[in-house]
């Protein structure tokens, strides 16, 4: 493949990538829908539908919906601190230390939902701007948008109140 074929490639993906994550965080475009239900808030909104005492609980023992929001923070801090121009920010990442918030007061859950939002919105933009790829570097940025797509389901079957629509058939 000439390098112009490789150009165009990674920018069908990075675009594609920016699509699935805004559609995750967001809900569906009114273009359409490419993995959630049409009219699905996403998650950022359906985390607003959750009181403090919903996000810390902990059904069966499980991680809460704090905790998983934390972590998913956290993980998109590193890679927004990565996007930046710093070499490394894993060299000393705690991802046990991402799973220590379980509970969470109202004010404290406030400010995890909002550092979640801007920390998403940052590394949307990062991915938005990237225009020369390695191969590790898109690895990276397209397990981002697996791993957010992973925690937003288990957030959704911990949470029914953060659950979205149900599907229709094209004929309802």
């Amino acid at each position: 493949m000439n390098r112009k074929a490789e150009g165009q490639l990674a920018d069908t993906l990075r675009d594609a990538m920016v699509a699935v994550l805004r559609e995750g965080l967001d809900g569906p475009a009114e273009s359409g829908a490419f993995f959630l239900n049409r009219g699905d808030r996403g998650l950022l909104a359906s985390l607003d539908t959750l009181s403090a005492q919903q996000a810390s609980a902990r059904p069966d023992g499980r991680a809460s919906v704090a905790a998983h929001t934390d972590h998913v923070r956290y993980g998109l801090a590193l890679l927004n601190r990565w996007a930046a121009g710093e070499q490394d920010p894993w060299h000393d990442a705690d991802f046990a230390a991402s799973w220590k918030r379980q509970e969470v007061t109202d004010e404290q859950w406030r400010t995890l939902r909002q550092a979640l939002a801007n920390e998403s919105r940052a590394w949307v933009q990062a991915i938005s701007e990237r225009r020369d790829w390695t191969t590790t570097e898109l690895t990276e940025a397209l397990a981002s948008v697996v791993h957010l797509g992973y925690h937003f389901g288990a957030i959704r079957q911990l949470a029914r109140a953060a659950s979205g629509p149900q599907a229709n058939s094209p004929s309802s």
